[in-house]
């Protein structure tokens, strides 16, 4: 299936991004601070719960930190293919331990000339690649009238 292959090529490159996280958390050691603002570039698979319509994904995540547990934004999203939706999503960030946090908000889907209120609860684990680039895997449901889905895959962002 096209989505096990997506999910182990993500893991992979997950688990090789470990070894470029630990000089990122030495500079923070040393007080080097990044600034409240983060943009990520998100490649993802979409995959509609209970069918066989998956899509390639693609998004732009920004979140601003109000403090160091709690950061708001958005997500912008397309399902490129079969899906072939849009969603927006108000976006809260809970950061819970070290890279680990949990992701949710509302939002909405436009997808064939309509348009449904949909929810967003995932989960993301942020690894700090240095001068402020960092690596997330993730992983989402969305749920609403429409469909549900499940969205995987990884961000590539920036602090400042």
């Amino acid at each position: 299936m096209r989505l096990a292959r997506l999910a182990i090529a993500l893991g992979s490159l997950a688990t090789g991004s470990l070894g470029l996280a630990m000089p990122a958390h030495a500079q923070e050691e040393a007080g080097e601070e990044e600034g409240p603002h983060h943009v990520s570039l998100v490649i993802a698979a979409t995959d509609i719960r209970g069918e066989d319509e998956s899509a390639f994904t693609l998004g732009l995540d920004y979140e601003y930190r109000l403090s160091q547990r709690l950061g708001v934004g958005f997500v912008a999203e397309h399902a490129f293919g079969e899906i072939n939706s849009t969603t927006l999503i108000a976006a809260a960030d809970v950061h819970l331990w070290q890279g680990f946090a949990v992701q949710l908000g509302p939002g909405v889907e436009f997808a064939d000339g309509e348009s449904f209120l949909m929810g967003r609860i995932g989960t993301v684990y942020e690894f700090e690649l240095g001068s402020g680039f960092t690596f997330a895997p993730q992983v989402h449901y969305d749920f609403s009238d429409g469909e549900d889905a499940f969205v995987f895959g990884a961000a590539v962002g920036r602090a400042f």
